[in-house]
């Protein structure tokens, strides 16, 4: 294979490992401030159950996509040396930013969140888990920043080195999609979480433990599938009008438009893309519609992938179904929102078998649907790392095809080890369900849960604190 295929292949390999922890860790974050408020509000021990059943989940979470991001970045100097010399002067800042704000707030605090409850008063155990979960929006605040300025690069001017320098650092900070893909993203990382959370409850009472613990899991969980949504469908929307705009070829893959169309263009629903003979089989579409959706007119023209050069099209197979998937998903999302607000209202929510069954089949459905749109963003860019600047050609390093295929395949090897196990102990935590009496024991509190007594070690330990 060609080196430069197999450096894609291994970062592509990299990224989908890497991507589906921060995106449930964001989310997760918020969801820890919101049940310590909670706790801290109303004084019940059902949320502090909560947190502190998530937060163990949370910390492992964490530490694997602090480690998986760390492999990812390094692959910037190994394979792809000539696009960092290119591009470094503008998303190296952008990157130390990350670390200095986001990061640095992140680890800084993360000890205290983990380890603190009981040591430290509630109040400053509440900013630390805030301080957690702002540092994990600001992580995507700058990392978004950095990857939509290769989609639609502003700001910028070219050295005598042939480099990328920044000459207006909030054009290149507040690039034309950074805003809707900053929206977009945090959206799907609270639906992520929003998902797995609700199907571990649905696990959960479908196995007959429907506690107090589960049952707010659940509705919480179905509360954010119901409202989020639809919100998240609008603001997929709105990125894609952005896109359509600024990188006019990723739609034409994303919508198979291979040919133009002057008189109001089609929404083709499914197919089978032939990048070869540049049309799409079997197409199953609606008339006009795409262009009623992309133009707000269903007579509006649509220029097709026959007015690009072949040499500019990206893979429309990948893209075309990738970008099915991702707008699949969202819309079984939102169908789910809508039957949890039906069962809700017939006072149902707990009891519709159907309805658990569903949320527990949708409980990956969050990270697939990240990765799907992530594959959407990054093979539509193609041929280019810089949007219509630098050619993926010209930023790989200048490997033989060997030395890039044996560490893919070492990569391979290692990341199945290592996250296969760290999901398998992921799982078996989410397995257990929340037990009433870890709130006492883990903060030195005496428990408040009904029909349990504290140890008189525990006991005498909670009221000398207390003190």
């Amino acid at each position: 294979m060609d080196p430069v295929d197999l450096a894609r292949a291994q970062f592509a390999f990299t990224m989908t490992f890497h991507i589906v922890f921060p995106a449930f860790s964001i989310g997760l974050a918020s969801y820890l401030a919101v049940l310590e408020g909670l706790w801290l509000k109303t004084g019940k021990d059902v949320y502090l159950n909560l947190f502190k059943y998530w937060m163990k989940i949370f910390a492992v979470v964490f530490g694997m996509g602090v480690v998986s991001g760390i492999v990812m970045s390094y692959q910037f100097g190994t394979n792809w040396a000539v696009f960092s010399d290119k591009t470094g002067p503008i998303l190296g800042p952008l990157m130390a930013y990350e670390v200095m704000t986001a990061f640095f707030l992140e680890a800084g605090f993360l000890g205290v969140m983990l380890f603190g409850m009981g040591r430290v008063g509630k109040g400053l155990h509440y900013t630390a888990t805030l301080a957690v979960a702002i540092g994990t929006l600001m992580s995507a605040f700058w990392i978004l920043s950095a990857n939509s300025w290769m989609q639609t690069p502003t700001g910028y001017a070219i050295n005598e080195q042939g480099q990328f320098i920044a000459a207006d650092w909030w054009a290149v900070i507040f690039n034309p999609s950074f805003p809707y893909r900053l929206v977009h993203m945090s959206l799907a990382a609270y639906l992520t979480t929003a998902f797995i959370v609700g199907g571990v409850a649905a696990w959960h009472m479908l196995r007959r433990h429907a506690t107090a613990e589960v049952q707010i899991m659940f509705s919480m969980a179905m509360w954010m599938a119901a409202l989020v949504a639809p919100i998240q469908i609008f603001a997929g929307d709105q990125h894609g009008l952005n896109t359509l705009e600024h990188q006019p070829i990723k739609v034409m893959a994303m919508e198979g438009h291979y040919e133009s169309h002057p008189d109001g263009a089609p929404l083709i629903l499914f197919g089978l893309p032939d990048q070869d003979e540049a049309r799409i089989k079997a197409a199953i579409e609606i008339p006009k519609l795409g262009s009623l959706i992309l133009k707000h007119d269903a007579n509006a023209p649509m220029a097709g992938l026959d007015t690009v050069p072949r040499a500019d099209w990206p893979s429309v197979p990948i893209v075309f179904w990738s970008f099915r998937i991702m707008v699949g998903i969202g819309l079984a999302m939102m169908a789910l929102g809508l039957a949890s607000l039906a069962a809700r209202w017939r006072g149902g929510l707990y009891t519709w078998k159907a309805l658990h069954w569903s949320a527990l089949i949708l409980a990956p459905s969050g990270i697939i649907a990240v990765v799907a749109g992530w594959v959407t963003t990054e093979v539509g860019r193609q041929p280019y790392t810089v949007h219509g600047l630098l050619r993926t050609v010209e930023s790989a390093s200048p490997l033989a095809a060997p030395a890039v295929a044996s560490s893919l395949a070492a990569f391979a090897i290692v990341y199945f080890i290592v996250f296969g196990a760290g999901l398998y102990y992921i799982l078996r935590l989410m397995g257990a369900p929340p037990h009433p009496h870890e709130s006492g024991l883990a903060t030195g509190a005496p428990v408040r849960s009904a029909g349990i007594t504290p140890a008189p070690s525990v006991a005498k330990k909670g009221a000398s604190h207390d003190a």
